[in-house]
């Protein structure tokens, strides 16, 4: 990797450890807990969420060797080309262009502008103008340097980890008035029973711890050596899977268990009860941060993915370049901001819920989550040279637990969700169409042993 023309190692370790926070908390577990409760009884509904954050955090550990041993802006697209070849890496890049990243950020956008339209009505096309004004000023706004962009980043996911505790807060004012569990308004019977019910929480689960491999594109601007990146991405699964289980406490211990299940808006109903009208606004602001904070943190990470790729693909040049005045990969978030601009458009034509994205990018996340799980022992064997600062502990069990694990999330997701799991597998399908067109043109040269070992 050359340094002279790429990012250098500018970040403190816990401003990393921040950073990676706000890839992986959202506020999708306001909208995924009472799904998961639905699913599973009272007596699995915790263990599901410590069993979502330890298995993130299994894989964590094996992103964390190979983001120390090989340190890369393109993160996992990085390892997966390096493991598998050039055209595993370009199909990776264009599920994250396509999907995962430009996907997400309009989904975000388009849940603040709704927030903001239950309060102020926007018009018919106001949403879909308010989210298109949101992405816009967070793409200006990281243009003007990395600094800004990640202390940004910093104060959001501040901000909404207190946020995440004021509602935890709710559930222990609850408990020392003594004010019991609401009974629930509705019954509702279980969406799903046995294995079934498991895959589907388990689905949800994921989703909301999901976002922890982005880190692996810090690895190259991390301070502390070859170590920062590995205390970043544990770090902040431990504090995620702790701030869950405070929330879904507060959840159960407010609107009780069947409460919970039958909730539309969890934490509105638990900080109305307890706190009036002020919670509900609390709420709103918290959603707004969070949308902020989760369309901030996936520009950073998918241009430079972007921006990575661009480099490996001569008709894509132009958008891997690394700006150096201000460090960063000016056009790649221009790309990155413009592919989501034009998803904002087609949302503002079209419905789309919360659960048809879900189906839409799960399948193709849990496709190269499992590539990449594999690729460790692929990059051992075949880099035995490479110093690796941290190390898989019950090598190769870790690993091959964690590959099955996300073999059976990869079936669940085709064979639980509904039909947006083809469309994103669709989508996937058109970049193979579009590599095996630039095939043609011209081949794309593969990156030397000193490249990848640097």
């Amino acid at each position: 990797m050359n340094h002279s023309n790429g990012p250098k190692r500018h970040l403190p370790v816990m401003q990393a450890l921040l950073i990676t926070l706000g890839m992986v908390i959202t506020t999708d577990i306001l909208k995924t807990a009472p799904t998961v409760a639905l699913n599973v009884g009272p007596a699995w509904f915790y263990w599901v969420w410590v069993l979502g954050g330890l298995a993130s955090m299994a894989g964590a550990l094996c992103f964390a060797e190979m983001a120390a041993a090989f340190p890369h802006p393109g993160g996992d697209y990085h390892f997966l080309r390096t493991a598998y070849g050039e055209r595993m890496g370009f199909l990776f890049a264009w599920s994250r262009f396509s999907v995962m990243h430009t996907g997400w950020i309009a989904l975000s956008a388009f849940m603040f502008a709704d927030y903001v339209n239950a309060v102020v009505p926007l018009g018919r096309y106001g949403s879909g103008l308010f989210a298109g004004g949101v992405i816009a000023a967070l793409v200006l706004l990281n243009l003007t340097g990395k600094h800004i962009g990640f202390i940004t980043q910093t104060l959001l996911v501040g901000l909404l980890a207190l946020g995440f505790l004021s509602i935890a807060s709710a559930g222990v004012w609850l408990a020392w008035q003594g004010i019991e569990a609401a009974p629930a308004s509705v019954s509702v019977a279980p969406e799903n029973t046995g294995m079934a019910g498991f895959s589907a929480a388990m689905i949800f689960v994921f989703l909301a711890f999901g976002g922890w491999s982005d880190a692996a594109t810090l690895s190259a601007e991390v301070r502390d050596g070859r170590r920062g990146i590995f205390i970043a991405m544990l770090g902040a699964l431990t504090l995620l899977m702790a701030i869950y289980l405070a929330l879904n406490w507060a959840f159960v211990r407010g609107l009780g268990f069947a409460g919970l299940a039958a909730s539309n808006a969890p934490a509105v109903e638990l900080l109305n009860r307890a706190f009036g009208a002020p919670g509900v606004l609390l709420i709103l602001l918290m959603v707004g941060i969070a949308a902020i904070a989760t369309i901030n943190s996936t520009l950073l990470v998918g241009a430079r993915t972007t921006y990575a790729a661009a480099r490996d693909v001569p008709q894509l040049r132009r958008f891997g370049e690394w700006d150096e005045r201000d460090g960063v990969p000016r056009k790649a978030f221009m790309a990155e901001g413009a592919v989501a601009l034009l998803l904002v458009l087609f949302g503002s034509f079209t419905q789309s819920g919360f659960n048809t994205m879900v189906e839409y990018l799960t399948p193709v996340y849990w496709l190269f989550l499992s590539f990449s799980s594999l690729a460790l022992i692929i990059l051992r064997r075949r880099f035995p040279e490479v110093p690796r600062p941290v190390k898989v502990p019950l090598y190769p069990l870790l690993p091959l637990v964690f590959f099955g694990l996300c073999l059976y999330m990869l079936y669940s997701s085709v064979t639980v969700v509904g039909w947006g799991a083809f469309l994103g597998i669709g989508v996937l399908l058109m970049g193979a169409l579009l590599l095996a067109g630039l095939s043609r043109l011209a081949s794309t040269p593969r990156q030397a042993l000193g490249q990848i070992s640097d």
